[in-house]
């Protein structure tokens, strides 16, 4: 029934009632009692809708009119939620059946940072207790790394931190936004990961260590004979001068493996030391002219920018050293290579820009990775050892930096060090400079 019939109905009864009214002398004595019986009729209706809504689930009241329509849409609009709710309700007892299988841990933060659920597994890897729930979670994990990571907002990675102790274990934990500001927590027991990566570490750095010796006295006994070559036969000149090659490529390696081993084995700590940009930018000029007298390496210094970093001196200088070299070795003989360095909004951006032959972009994301090179830079003539980005990279890490690669095939290549305003010292006034190499 539509409001419009029934507006028709009570009409018509109150004409009909107005009607017996006027025969009787009394019309608007009957239609005052019309109207008094409809709003009681409606009251009492009310009543019972009232009743009928305190009792969820139960099929409507047999009411007449307009009322009976109200009631069978409000029922449907019921039975309708009751199912997209049991929908719901079933959807995330599978997914919480499913977490709770899970070997990593999961666990869900709302916005104010209490614990709304987790796994068997987070409470075994967290030490939780099922008591827990609701609890707040910076109240319940005293780890420090893992409360800055948690605190930072910053989840674009993992965290991976040692437990402490006396277990040491290490977990990896990832964090994902949802909802409105709940956070989902995925924790991993990476412990013998860590322990198989240290292994490994180890392996390198003592094997690297134990080779440098022979390698040496090889090279300076290679070195010596053919400091002489008159006294040689012309047959061995050609192969001692291939062995003193490599034992010297294999002395860099050895060299930059054992660089890099050290960086990772301090990768975490922070550095305290303070490094002027400007003084290690104008040494490594200075070697270069002596090195690569014939190139030109232009340098550009903002006085805006901040001068110095927190960090190590010797590593960010490697660091910088491997980037220009790559870029001379990759660039032509007449172009230049620029090295800057210069503020972006709040950060200090250490570039080094050449003209080279540029890298296709399927390379760029291995490019840090140990002993990967383009194919083209496998020639005896420019290929090295293949450590010298990854050595870049880990020295950015352990700096709290970050390197970026950009290039174009055939117009050359830009790396940068982006340092964030957490590295920068206070700033100190510095001179623009752009100089040759050469």
């Amino acid at each position: 029934m539509t409001w419009l019939s029934a507006a028709v109905r009570i009409g018509t009864l109150l004409a009909a009632c107005a009607s017996v009214g006027w025969y009787y002398g009394r019309p608007l004595v009957a239609v005052a009692c019309a109207l008094a019986g409809l709003v009681l009729l409606w009251l009492y209706q009310m009543y019972r809708v009232q009743q009928w809504l305190r009792e969820p689930g139960k099929p409507p009241p047999e009411i007449y009119g307009i009322w009976s329509d109200l009631l069978s849409q409000i029922y449907q609009l019921q039975k309708r939620g009751r199912e997209d709710r049991a929908r719901l309700q079933s959807t995330v007892d599978y997914l919480e059946d499913s977490f709770a299988s899970m070997r990593d841990g999961v666990a869900i933060v709302d916005d104010h940072g209490g614990l709304k659920w987790f796994n068997e597994s987070a409470q075994r890897l967290l030490g939780l207790r099922q008591s827990d729930r609701g609890q707040s979670l910076m109240n319940l994990l005293r780890n420090p790394e893992f409360l800055r990571y948690f605190n930072r907002g910053d989840y674009s990675q993992p965290l991976q931190y040692a437990m402490g102790g006396d277990s040491g274990a290490w977990h990896r934990v990832e964090i994902t936004r949802f909802g409105d500001g709940d956070r989902l927590l995925f924790i991993r027991d990476v412990t013998a990961e860590v322990r198989m990566e240290k292994v490994r570490k180890d392996f390198v750095a003592n094997v690297s260590h134990e080779l440098r010796t022979p390698l040496t006295v090889i090279s300076g006994y290679l070195g010596t004979f053919l400091s002489d070559t008159s006294r040689l036969e012309p047959r061995y000149i050609k192969p001692l001068q291939q062995m003193l090659q490599q034992a010297v490529r294999m002395e860099n390696l050895l060299k930059d493996l054992l660089l890099l081993s050290r960086i990772e084995s301090e990768q975490g700590l922070q550095p305290h030391g303070v490094v002027d940009i400007s003084a290690l930018l104008a040494e490594l000029q200075d070697e270069l002219r002596t090195a690569h007298p014939g190139r030109r390496v232009e340098l550009a210094v903002d006085p805006h920018a901040g001068h110095t970093v927190c960090g190590d001196y010797r590593e960010l200088y490697s660091a910088v050293s491997n980037l220009v070299l790559n870029a001379i070795k990759y660039s032509a003989a007449d172009s230049t290579v620029t090295v800057s360095w210069h503020r972006d909004g709040a950060n200090c951006v250490l570039e080094v820009r050449d003209q080279g032959i540029g890298i296709d972009r399927r390379h760029l994301p291995r490019l840090t990775e140990r002993f990967y090179r383009v194919e083209d830079s496998r020639a005896s003539s420019t290929g090295g050892t293949g450590l010298g980005l990854a050595i870049v990279k880990h020295v950015a890490a352990s700096h709290g930096a970050r390197l970026e690669i950009s290039s174009e095939l055939g117009k050359g290549s830009v790396f940068s060090l982006v340092f964030g305003p957490q590295t920068q010292v206070a700033a100190t006034a510095g001179k623009a400079s752009a100089a040759p190499a050469g």
